[in-house]
């Protein structure tokens, strides 16, 4: 709550001197005490725990796109193994005629 304050001096020589005064309760700039912090702490701890969790999304990518590579990897040595067996099959029934 804010009180306007006037007050009137009139000098001996005869002129009048106006001063004006706000009294207010308070400190009007504050905006709610320690709700800024708590709000920029709120927001902090969300960049960290966002910052974490898309961290440990790309882990998981990296973990995914390795086990493709290896699966791969497997089917070409299991494709090889076959070829292999495959020439030796030829070979043995040249061999037997």
């Amino acid at each position: 709550m804010a009180e306007e304050r006037i007050t009137e001096v009139e000098t001996p020589s005869g002129d009048t001197h106006t001063t004006h005064t706000i009294v207010t309760d308070g400190d009007s700039r504050s905006g709610g005490g320690g709700s800024g912090w708590l709000i920029a702490i709120v927001l902090i701890i969300a960049v960290i725990a966002g910052f974490w969790f898309f961290s440990g999304m790309s882990g998981a990518e990296t973990n995914k796109d390795n086990a493709i590579a290896n699966a791969a990897n497997d089917v070409g040595n299991a494709a090889q193994n076959v070829g292999e067996a495959a020439k030796d099959a030829a070979n043995n029934v040249t061999d037997n005629k």
